[in-house]
């Protein structure tokens, strides 16, 4: 198998796709990214949970608690991190406007502020809404934090191989996943 790439994203978020609360990423850029615009590096990645940039007020109210459940066990001396769940890339739907954006409402932890900040940001650019099929390990990965996976990018490359469909298991089963995507589709359509 290949080596595996991570995508990181707020710890609270990779619990919700762990849990099936949502099943998409929002992306605009990866701030720095090579060409400062946001590029699909992989269609299948690992889930590289980050902590230090969460805040409380861009999460809707009922998942605000996710963020102190993710820091129970953080420091920020962490040497190594632990990667539960890995992740392909369904469909990668641009939206450009808000009132489509408004309409993902109900099918994510996000504010409606915080969807708005992401769209207005870089203007001419569309903002990625990434259907995911999310996979839990069934042995999470202990990785050690390198310093090229610190900073503002938005993929880090893992040493570790791309693990097989007997290693891991859907977070939502095939039905209720391809519902919610036709749902998410008939709202957008």
């Amino acid at each position: 198998m290949g080596q595996g790439k991570a995508l990181k994203e707020w710890a609270s978020a990779v619990n919700a796709l762990e849990a099936g609360s949502q099943i998409f990423i929002m992306r605009k850029g990866g701030i720095v990214e090579e060409t400062r615009d946001f590029q699909v590096e992989s269609n299948d990645f690992f889930l590289y949970p980050t902590y230090e940039h969460q805040r409380k007020t861009l999460l809707k109210e009922e998942f605000q608690g996710i963020i102190d459940e993710t820091l129970v066990n953080w420091s920020a001396q962490d040497t190594h991190v632990t990667i539960t769940s890995f992740a392909r890339v369904v469909e990668d739907i641009e939206v450009s406007d808000q009132e489509k954006l408004n309409l993902l409402y109900p099918f994510h932890i996000w504010t409606e502020n915080f969807t708005e900040e992401r769209l207005k940001w870089k203007r001419k650019n569309p903002l990625h809404i990434m259907l995911l099929r999310v996979y839990t390990l069934q042995q999470p990965l202990q990785i050690e934090i390198e310093q090229a996976y610190i900073g503002c990018k938005s993929w880090i490359q893992l040493g570790v191989s791309v693990p097989d469909d007997s290693e891991m298991t859907p977070a939502l089963n095939d039905e209720q996943f391809f519902a919610q995507v036709a749902e998410i589709k008939r709202t957008l359509a």
